[in-house]
């Protein structure tokens, strides 16, 4: 199961993450609201050895190509409402792939959704908070039983150590469910993540699992 930590900025921290959880993805939040904001350009994560996804929240295209020259992004990832028109014309600019998220209060429109789907490589569905994500909070995971769209999705959302089983009952009963995005209950503080803790639950997630 694809694993994405999210909210990294300390280049200390990164280093620690590879060696010792080794994601798939790495997140680098560029919304100046965020208390994991990367506030300046910090060199050392520009070249590290991971696929790194930088998350936007209706950010400028000129802001996100950028920043993806910048940071050598792989993906980059809108945390806010940006609509099918702004994901057509930075797919045509970008060789990065596209994480579209949408925030779950009690359904989903999945109508609404097929319209991103020649643009994106994963959906990603967090809880609706006022923040933009980072809440710590989790959505009603039943809404997703119903997933009927093409693309894969990546789960998001108050996920914690003791979520492991419930995300391995919600991948048996939805295939499509490609992975996880973690981040706020895996922290000591802002952008600085519990290695150790990460290291026990992204153990725990890929025993026995092999997709």
């Amino acid at each position: 199961m694809l694993v994405k930590v999210c909210g990294m900025r300390d280049p200390d921290n990164v280093r620690e993450l590879i060696e010792q959880v080794s994601p798939d993805l790495m997140g680098m939040i560029f919304y100046s609201k965020s208390s994991r904001f990367v506030d300046q350009e910090i060199a050392k994560l520009r070249d590290i050895n991971i696929p790194k996804v930088g998350v936007f929240v209706n950010a400028s295209e000129a802001e996100v190509l950028e920043k993806v020259e910048a940071y050598h992004l792989s993906c980059v990832q809108l945390h806010g409402d940006e609509d099918i028109s702004y994901l057509a014309s930075l797919s045509g600019k970008t060789n990065a792939e596209i994480i579209k998220v949408f925030r779950v209060d009690a359904a989903i429109n999945w109508e609404e959704l097929k319209g991103y789907e020649p643009y994106v490589k994963y959906f990603l569905f967090d809880t609706q908070t006022k923040q933009f994500g980072g809440s710590g909070k989790k959505f009603d995971w039943s809404v997703l039983e119903n997933y009927s769209l093409k693309k894969p999705f990546l789960l998001s959302g108050g996920i914690d150590e003791n979520s492991v089983e419930a995300i391995k009952i919600l991948k048996q009963k939805v295939p499509k469910m490609a992975g996880v995005d973690i981040n706020s209950k895996f922290e000591i503080g802002p952008a600085l993540k519990d290695i150790s803790k990460l290291k026990t639950f992204v153990s725990a997630l890929r025993a026995n699992n092999s997709n």
